[in-house]
């Protein structure tokens, strides 16, 4: 017994010595090559060994020629392990060089792939992080190329539907002032009606870039959708009679909600007006809410004639109008935007789908508790 637990005493000390060796390498070796890592860790082993091995030797006093071929039995095995390391460390170095060439080429061209060809699980692991990073960041750059766009559409139209104001203000305001108005009152009147096209658009301006900022209040309340819907068919049916269109709400179900009533106000008018404006006369504009497995949904279905399928993606993008014929007289493409911001704001959700002679927007809201 006291013979074994010397012999492992020298075993461990022997291999204690040539560990401790190896953590002094590693350390000096840490900005190296991992193939030097791989060579330095075989090696500890294998010396490791060796120095136990020859420490028990010469405390049992082998021979020499046993010992001799101890020591040879273990250089062998010593200059496999470190040739086997070498090439293990040589396939895994290249592998890591070739997916830091992808990666600085992720850099530069903004798109990432992997090199082919087996590799260790954690840097299978890490070009799959690679991957995914690739993948997020080209959504996010068509995001901002969207958002840039949107930004150039609206400062376009925002500046043609400010100059044509500007302009007929600054004829009338010249008129008056040179006494060459033929009816003052008349010119009054219009000055006035433009004054309050320009703070609508910019009141629009003004709630967009609050809803884009995330500093929206909202006030909520609990309140009924009859009435909500009610007193924005009254708001629209003076505009409804100008242009010749039927409102119809006969299909609103009294389902409670809490919502902010202005800024949901706000909504379903914008809703309401951008239907009437896109349907021609003698057509309907119908609104209607009913429950869902969801919440509660407010429709708004009008005769437009439908949206050409690749611009519903874009109908609520800031400073959208759709084409030429369906760009109403007044508004900056905000409405729509805006309807979006704040039914998000309420962790609603806007769509629109086509429908035979028209279109269909659809708010999703969150049903009151209770």
């Amino acid at each position: 017994m006291r013979d074994t637990l010397l012999i492992a005493l020298y075993a461990f000390a022997g291999a204690a010595a040539a560990g401790l060796a190896g953590a002094v390498a590693l350390r000096l070796l840490r900005r190296r090559p991992l193939t030097a890592s791989l060579a330095v860790v075989a090696a500890v082993g294998v010396v490791a060994m060796l120095a136990g091995t020859l420490a028990v030797a010469r405390a049992m006093f082998l021979s020499p020629h046993d010992l001799t071929v101890v020591t040879t039995v273990v250089a062998m095995a010593a200059a496999v392990s470190l040739a086997t390391a070498l090439l293990l460390g040589h396939r895994v170095v290249a592998r890591s060089r070739a997916l830091a060439a992808a990666a600085r080429s992720f850099g530069d061209s903004g798109a990432f792939a992997a090199p082919a060809g087996p590799a260790t699980a954690e840097l299978d692991a890490l070009s799959r992080e690679l991957a995914a990073t690739s993948a997020r960041l080209a959504a996010s750059r068509d995001r901002e190329r969207a958002l840039e766009n949107s930004r150039r559409e609206l400062v376009a139209w925002i500046s043609h539907d400010l100059r044509t104001p500007l302009a007929g203000l600054r004829a009338m305001s010249e008129a008056l002032e040179d006494g060459l108005a033929a009816d003052p009152a008349r010119y009054l009147a219009r000055i006035r009606t433009e004054v309050e096209r320009l703070d609508g658009m910019v009141g629009d301006l003004f709630a967009l870039s609050r809803i884009h900022a995330g500093t929206l209040p909202l006030a909520y309340s609990r309140i009924s959708l009859h009435d909500l819907i009610g007193d924005a068919l009254a708001g629209a049916d003076p505009l409804a009679r100008e242009h010749g269109v039927r409102l119809v709400g006969d299909r609103v179900e009294p389902v409670p909600v809490e919502v902010d009533s202005k800024e949901m106000s706000r909504v379903l008018g914008n809703l309401l007006v951008n239907a009437i404006r896109r349907t021609p006369a003698d057509g309907t504009v119908a609104i209607a809410a009913q429950r869902s497995p969801e919440g509660v949904v407010v429709s708004v279905t009008d005769g437009c004639g439908g949206i050409p399928e690749e611009d519903l993606p874009r109908v609520f993008d800031t400073g959208w109008r759709g084409t030429h014929a369906r760009t109403p007289p007044a508004g900056a493409g905000l409405g729509l935007a805006i309807v979006r911001g704040i039914v998000e704001a309420h962790r609603g959700r806007a769509t629109v789908r086509n429908i035979p002679g028209g279109c269909r927007f659809e708010v999703l809201l969150p049903a009151a508790a209770g």
